[in-house]
């Protein structure tokens, strides 16, 4: 397996969604295509100097898998380093440093399925649902997408144009509703904000939990969770139902740990496994994450928002035990094979084994 890795890639194209959300499309040269061929619902890790500091952020595809382009969307936040760069000064022709796609947020196209996709998203958070929703109704022709798209005003709705025109093109298949939480007078719009109650009001109309075969949910971390909750209760398999979080920003550092009773080393021994080579190190057991720890000593391993999110640094544990601070982004039979977020992880016996290389 190839680990992700890193390649210039020239802006083709900034587009203007909304006043605060900007699109950049890429050219990818003819030898990096298969590099960046992606999966509806992946993400790019991308990396840039702002003044005199490496800055790394991941934003997610938003072009359908047969759309032809790689594109993402980059929403300006508050205090934001790279979106506020992104929205305010990135142009055609600047070069980025763009990590090969990575991300599971998706579920396997079957052009012979016939299947009910529904998704609740808020913000930012339409830019994976877009990817999904392209490439299911293109690929999946006898499948139907219910979409909940949570915005606080219509122009603040991304990609809103591009989504009717969605709507218009694929008639009986594509249902969008879109929740304003300060335009509540819309015509043909519905007030407040994504919730529980709106999972329950949507799943008592034609909209049937148990039918639905896969839904995405991506937004804010309280959303994301109350929704997930409310589909179960209301029937819809847990399996069924995939999650991804935006808007985390601070990252989370790994708490303090005492060495092992039967240790005779107040430090663990860590060996490092990637691209086929093999870096080991010591690191205290109440010293840094493993991820930082790598990065000291030379190794150049992946990662984006070291909060625990993004699980671009996911790698395998081979021998040993960690413990993980946070994760939000591993799925419970990746935890079960072993896998792990090393920005959140730290060692609990004397030598860990991590395998970035790990499939």
């Amino acid at each position: 397996m190839t680990s992700p890795s890193f390649h210039p890639l020239t802006i083709r194209e900034c587009r203007r969604e909304t006043a605060d959300t900007v699109s950049i499309a890429f050219d990818v040269p003819a030898d990096l295509a298969d590099r960046f061929r992606f999966v509806q619902g992946q993400y790019l890790t991308l990396k840039t100097r702002i003044g005199d500091e490496e800055v790394r952020r991941s934003y997610s595809i938003c072009s359908g898998a047969g759309d032809g382009e790689l594109r993402v969307a980059v929403k300006r936040v508050d205090g934001g380093l790279f979106s506020t760069h992104a929205n305010q000064s990135l142009a055609p022709g600047a070069v980025l440093e763009v990590m090969t796609p990575m991300g599971r947020f998706h579920t396997p196209i079957d052009p012979a399925a016939s299947r009910t996709y529904v998704a609740f998203a808020a913000g930012s958070g339409i830019t994976p649902v877009m990817s999904i929703l392209k490439t299911v109704l293109a690929q999946e022709p006898k499948s139907r997408f219910v979409l909940v798209y949570g915005n606080r005003t219509v122009s603040s709705i991304i990609f809103r144009e591009e989504l009717e025109d969605l709507k218009n093109r694929y008639i009986g298949r594509l249902v969008i509703h879109h929740v304003l939480s300060r335009e509540p007078e819309e015509a043909g719009l519905l007030g407040g904000r994504i919730g529980a109650g709106l999972v329950r009001e949507l799943c008592a109309g034609p909209l049937k939990a148990e039918d639905i075969d896969a839904a995405f949910l991506c937004g804010p971390q309280p959303m994301v969770e109350e929704v997930r909750d409310a589909l179960a209760a209301c029937g819809t398999p847990p399996a069924n139902i995939h999650v991804e979080l935006f808007g985390t920003t601070t990252a989370a550092r790994p708490a303090a740990k005492k060495a092992p009773t039967d240790s005779p080393t107040d430090a663990a021994t860590i060996a490092v496994l990637q691209d086929g080579k093999r870096k080991e190190f010591t690191l205290p057991y109440d010293g840094e994450s493993i991820l930082e720890a790598a990065h000291r000593h030379g190794a150049d391993l992946p990662y984006s928002c070291k909060s625990g999110v993004c699980c671009t640094c996911r790698a395998k544990v081979r021998e040993g035990k960690v413990e993980m601070a946070e994760n939000y982004s591993l799925e419970p039979w990746e935890i079960e094979a072993g896998y792990v977020l090393t920005c959140q992880s730290r060692p609990l016996t004397e030598r860990v084994v991590i395998d970035f290389d790990a499939a």
